[in-house]
């Protein structure tokens, strides 16, 4: 019995050091021993780092569709994907029966061309070009299309082959 210090016959200077809590202050008290800043050490507390801590907001797995999207935005895959989807989705973009007679062909510095089977069906898409430039910019604001060029089919060529005159090509062959 001792060792045991009655806390109110120890004066007031001596009950705790301002850097020791109460209860290591009592317990050092109990002890019989004076509690003092050197007896007493701070023990360094790591910080919580609240995006790794369990249950914490955000720890949830995402959709799969909202990652992908964050993936492709930071990435830089936006406009890419963009045109891509353009050119697959041509048939509900100008119509099954249209897609019949056209595809996109080529999307370069804001023009994108499209290869028709005739130079009707060009020219009547010619007509349609506001309508389907409007709907492109609505569903495909990334794919960055300013203009449209309708283009008919190609003309036959002479020019291939190991021995290529220069010239117009045969001309007595049609009577």
């Amino acid at each position: 019995m001792n060792d045991i210090v009655n806390p109110a016959s120890v004066p007031a200077s001596e009950t705790s050091a301002p850097e020791a809590p109460e209860t290591v202050a009592t317990y050092l008290r109990l002890r019989g021993l004076k509690p003092s800043a050197k007896n007493w050490r701070k023990k360094k507390r790591v910080s919580i780092d609240d995006e790794n801590a369990p249950f914490a907001p955000g720890r949830d797995p995402g959709a799969l569709g909202a990652v992908l999207d964050k993936l492709s935005r930071d990435s830089g895959w936006q406009i890419t994907l963009a045109r891509e989807d353009l050119v697959r989705q041509w048939a509900d973009l100008a119509g099954a029966d249209t897609a019949k007679h056209s595809e996109p062909v080529s999307l370069e510095r804001g023009l994108l061309t499209v290869k028709c089977d005739s130079t009707a069906w060009a020219k009547n898409l010619q007509y349609m070009r506001a309508t389907i430039l409007t709907e492109i910019g609505r569903r495909y604001p990334d794919a960055g299309v300013e203009n449209l060029r309708f283009i008919g089919p190609d003309v036959p060529s002479w020019k291939w082959g190991p021995r290529v005159v220069p010239g117009r090509g045969p001309r007595d062959t049609y009577g």
